[in-house]
C-alpha cells in the first residue's frame, strides 16, 4: 500500500520555494549561479547537500548505494530518498563514507529503509525534483509520502537539519547507523542517550583498502546529535529487531526517536563529528553550533562560499556563468578538513595527533587533482595549500610515505603516481613555503625511492616491464613527471647527485615509445615491445594502462613535450599525430573496458584525467587555432547546465577546476612548472582577485563563432607568447585576448621554443 500523502501543513513553506533562488538572480548573487544539480545525473557522481569550502561535513540526501553512479549516494535519476547523512565523496568513481544517516517520517515506524522499486517497504519517501532546491551550504526537499520539509546546512565540523513535520501525525527521525552497510564495511556502531534531548556515539567502517600491518583501512568516526527538543522516546535496534537495552552496539545498530510536534512541527537538528572521540564530536557542536538560529548558520555559510566564489568575478551569458561557478563551487569542496576545533585528529597510524600550526586535510585524490585543481588551489587560496602540504608531511610521519589517495585515517593507495611530489615542488617554486622544504624533500626521495608499486622495477631496469608489474605502462609515464619534479627542486636546493639521477629516469618515457605505431607501448623485460599490440585495448586486468589505453596515455609527457614531439619527427609529426588522436573511431577493446573512459573525442577522453592537458599539445606544434577548435568543442558541448552536465566523474574538483581554468583562457599543461598554456577563453572578462592588485582577463568580440584568438596583449602592449606565468596573474595587470571567426595568421611564440 502506498504511503498517505499528507499536502495542506506545509503549503506555506512551499510557496516559498523559489524565493531563495529569484532572489540570488535578481540581486546578481554569485550564489545564484551554481547549481549542485549539475554533476548529480550521469557519471558526474557530485551530491547536492550542504558542505563549507572543503569542510569536513557534508551533509546530503542518499538516494540509493547499487551500483557505480551511485558513489555519492545520490543520483539525479532516482525518485525516492533513503535519508540525509553528513559525510560525501564528491565525484569520485568508487564509494565511501555516508556516515551518520537520518531520515525524519511520521506515522508508523518501519527500521528496513525499502528499497527504489518499492519505497513503501522501508523508511525512505519518494521526492520530486519540483520540490527540491541546492545552493552552496543549503539544501532543501519535501519528502512526500510524509508530507515534511528537510533542510540542510552545515559548518565546517557539524551538520544542521530543519525538518517542519505536519500536523497531526506521530513525529519520528530514524537514525540509521548501518547505512551503506555493503561487503561487510560497517565494523561496528553504536549508540547511547546523553541527556534527554542527546544521543552519541559511534561509527567504525573498513573503508577501501583491505586490513593489513601497513594499509590498515578503518575508518572510525564519532558523533554526538543534539536535538531541539526532548524526545518523547527512544527506540533502539540490533540487526532490525527492537531491543529493550538502554545503549546498542554492533554492525547493525539503528535508533528511532519520537517528538511530539503538536504544538511546535519544526525540529532542528544538530551533529557533530570527530575522527578521534565523542567528546571532541562534542567540542566541535558547542564551538560551531552554539545556537538554534538555523538560518543564521545558512546565511553564514552562504557567505563563506561568496567570500571564496567572488576571488573570481566574471561577465559571460548567464548559462555560461552557470557552468563556471558551479566548476568553481566543485573545484572547493576538496580536500576536506580533518581535525578537530581543538587541533586533534586520527592519523593514518590510528594514534591521536594534533596539528600544531596547520589545519590538517584528507580527502586528496591526487592522481587526478594534481593536474588542475592544485593549481588553481595556489591561485585562489594559497595558505590552505600550505595547510595541504603539511598534512602531506604529517601522513609522512606516520605513514612513511606521502599521500597517494588519503580518506579519513586511511591511505587507499588508489590509482598510481606519487602525486603528491608535483604539489609540493609547484607551491615551492610559487613562492608558497610554509612547511618545512628539507624534509619535505626527504619525504618526496623516499617516496620515490620505495620498492612498492612498481619502484623496484625501475630501478632495476630503468623502466618497468609489462612482464613483471600489471598498468606498467601507465604508472611508469606518471612516475617520469613525478621524478622531474624532484629534479627540479633537487637543483634548486644543491643536491646535484639527486638532480642527475632523477632526470635520468624523468626521461625514462622514451623507452615505452614504438616507433611502428607511434604509441607508447609496453616494453618487456627483454627490451621487446608488446605483440601483437592493440592501442585501443584497455581491462581492469592485465592490461599495461590504468583507466585509459595507448591513445590516451601516449601524450603524457608534461615535463618534456619537445622531447615528445622529436620522437614524432618534429612539429609537423606531432601535429598529425595529434589529428589522429581526435579523429579515431572511439571503440575501446577489452573484456572489462574501464567505464571511467568517458567524453570521447576520437580517442580524446575527456571524462578521465590523463587526457586534460592534450589539447593544448597543439601549442607546441605552432597550431594554436587547432587547440582552440578542441577546447572550444569540449568545453562547449561536454560541460552543460543540465545535471548529467559533466561527461565523467568530477573526481574531487579536478573536471571542474579544468574548466575554470580553460574557461578563462590559461592552462597548466605542466602542473608544476608555474607556467600557465593560452588556450580559448569562453568568458568574455574574469578579474581575478588573487594578489595585490586584480589581475583581468578579456576577450573582446567573443561569440560562439569567434573562437579564434587573432592577437593577445599583456598589459596594454603586444604579447606573441602562447603562455604566461603564475607570477604575472598574481602582479596584477591585464590579458586580452582579441578573438576571430578564422584562425589568425599571426605568429605566436609556444613554450616548445624556450
Amino acid at each position: 500500500m502506498m504511503k498517505k500523502v499528507f499536502w495542506m501543513p506545509c503549503l506555506l513553506a512551499c510557496l516559498a520555494w523559489g524565493c531563495t533562488a529569484n532572489r540570488d538572480k535578481q540581486a546578481g548573487d554569485v550564489l545564484g549561479y551554481v547549481d549542485p544539480m549539475i554533476g548529480t545525473a550521469g557519471h558526474g557522481h557530485t551530491f547536492p547537500g550542504a558542505a563549507c569550502p572543503m569542510g569536513m561535513v557534508q551533509v546530503s540526501p542518499d538516494t540509493g548505494l547499487e551500483g557505480w553512479d551511485w558513489c555519492s549516494g545520490y543520483h539525479y535519476s532516482d525518485s525516492s530518498i533513503i535519508g540525509f547523512s553528513h559525510t560525501h565523496l564528491s565525484g569520485t568513481g568508487r564509494s565511501d563514507l555516508l556516515d551518520v544517516l537520518l531520515m525524519p517520517t511520521v506515522g508508523k515506524v518501519q527500521l528496513q529503509a525499502g528499497t527504489k522499486e518499492n519505497p513503501d517497504a522501508g523508511y525512505r519517501s519518494r521526492f520530486s525534483h519540483d520540490e527540491e532546491w541546492a545552493s552552496p551550504g543549503y539544501y532543501k526537499v519535501r519528502l512526500q509520502d510524509y508530507d515534511i520539509l528537510a533542510e540542510l546546512t552545515a559548518t565546517p565540523r557539524c551538520g544542521f537539519h530543519r525538518y517542519t513535520f505536519p500536523t497531526g501525525q506521530a513525529a519520528h527521525v530514524m537514525l540509521d547507523l548501518s547505512h551503506h552497510y555493503v561487503k561487510d564495511s560497517v565494523l561496528h556502531t553504536s549508540v547511547r542517550q546523553v541527556d534527554g534531548s542527546t544521543v552519541a556515539g559511534c561509527r567504525i567502517t573498513k573503508g577501501w583498502g583491505e586490513p593489513g600491518e601497513k594499509y590498515w583501512s578503518e575508518q572510525q568516526l564519532y558523533y554526538v546529535i543534539r536535538f531541539s527538543k526532548p524526545f518523547a522516546q527512544m527506540r533502539l535496534a540490533q540487526d532490525d529487531q527492537w531491543t529493550d537495552a538502554a545503549q546498542a552496539e554492533g554492525r547493525c545498530v539503528k535508533a528511532v526517536f519520537d517528538f511530539d510536534t503538536e504544538t511546535d512541527r519544526t525540529l532542528l537538528v544538530q551533529v557533530g563529528i570527530s575522527a578521534v572521540s565523542e567528546d571532541n564530536a562534542m567540542l566541535n557542536l558547542e564551538a560551531e553550533l552554539p545556537a538554534w538560529d538555523f538560518d543564521q548558520v545558512v546565511a553564514q555559510t552562504q557567505e563563506r562560499w561568496r567570500g571564496e566564489l567572488e576571488k573570481i568575478r566574471v561577465e559571460a551569458d548567464e548559462a555560461e556563468k552557470t557552468v563556471f561557478y558551479t566548476a568553481l563551487y566543485h573545484s572547493l569542496l576538496a580536500p576536506y578538513l580533518y581535525n578537530d576545533v581543538n587541533g586533534e585528529y586520527r592519523g593514518s597510524d590510528k594514534q591521536v595527533h594534533r596539528a600544531e600550526g596547520f589545519n590538517n586535510y584528507t580527502v586528496m585524490s591526487l592522481w587526478d587533482t594534481f593536474r588542475s585543481q592544485a593549481p588553481l588551489l595556489t591561485l585562489l587560496t594559497p595558505d590552505r595549500v600550505n595547510d595541504i602540504i603539511n598534512s602531506m608531511l604529517a601522513q609522512y610521519d606516520e605513514y612513511g610515505l606521502l599521500p597517494v589517495w588519503s580518506l579519513w585515517s586511511s591511505e587507499t593507495n588508489c590509482m598510481i603516481g606519487y602525486h603528491a611530489i608535483p604539489v609540493i615542488v609547484d607551491a615551492y617554486f610559487k613562492g608558497i613555503r610554509g612547511f618545512d622544504v628539507e624534509k619535505a624533500y626527504e619525504a618526496m626521495k623516499t617516496s620515490a625511492m620505495q620498492d612498492d608499486f612498481g619502484v623496484r622495477y625501475l630501478k632495476q631496469y630503468g623502466y618497468i616491464p609489462y612482464d613483471k608489474y600489471n598498468k606498467s605502462v601507465s604508472t611508469a609515464l606518471e612516475y617520469c613527471f613525478d621524478d622531474w619534479c624532484i629534479a627540479r627542486l633537487a637543483k634548486e636546493l644543491g643536491k646535484d647527485d639527486d638532480y642527475t639521477y632523477f632526470m635520468k629516469r624523468a626521461g625514462s618515457y622514451v623507452n615505452y615509445f614504438d616507433p611502428e605505431y607511434g604509441l607508447m607501448n609496453g616494453l618487456s623485460s627483454a627490451r621487446e615491445h608488446r605483440r601483437p599490440f592493440d592501442p585501443f585495448y584497455s581491462s581492469y586486468g592485465e592490461c599495461d594502462w590504468v583507466e585509459g589505453n595507448s591513445w590516451q596515455y601516449s601524450y603524457f609527457v608534461p615535463h618534456d613535450v619537445a622531447g615528445l614531439m622529436a620522437l614524432y619527427g618534429g612539429k609537423a609529426g606531432f601535429e598529425q599525430a595529434l589529428d589522429t588522436l581526435f579523429s579515431m573511431p572511439t571503440g575501446l577493446s577489452g573484456h572489462d573496458v574501464p567505464i571511467d573512459i568517458t567524453g570521447l573525442i576520437g580517442q580524446y577522453a575527456h571524462g578521465n584525467e590523463p587526457s586534460h592537458h592534450v589539447a593544448y599539445l597543439y601549442n607546441y606544434a605552432d597550431r594554436p587555432h587547432k587547440a582552440q577548435e578542441r577546447l572550444h568543442e569540449i568545453m562547449s558541448t561536454l560541460y552543460t547546465t543540465a545535471p548529467d552536465g559533466l561527461c565523467g566523474n568530477e573526481d574531487c574538483g579536478q573536471m571542474s577546476a579544468w574548466y575554470v581554468l580553460s574557461a578563462m583562457g590559461i592552462y597548466p599543461v605542466n602542473p608544476a612548472s608555474g607556467v600557465y598554456d593560452l588556450g580559448k577563453p569562453m568568458l568574455r572578462r574574469a578579474e581575478l582577485h588573487v594578489g595585490e592588485k586584480p589581475f583581468v582577463i578579456t576577450a573582446r568580440n567573443l561569440t560562439d563563432a569567434n573562437r579564434y584568438v587573432q592577437s593577445v596583449k599583456l598589459n596594454d602592449q603586444p604579447y606573441n607568447k602562447l603562455y604566461i606565468t603564475h607570477q604575472d596573474l598574481l602582479q596584477g595587470g591585464t590579458l586580452e585576448f582579441e578573438m576571430g571567426s578564422l584562425p589568425s595568421t599571426a605568429s605566436f611564440e609556444s613554450l616548445a621554443q624556450q
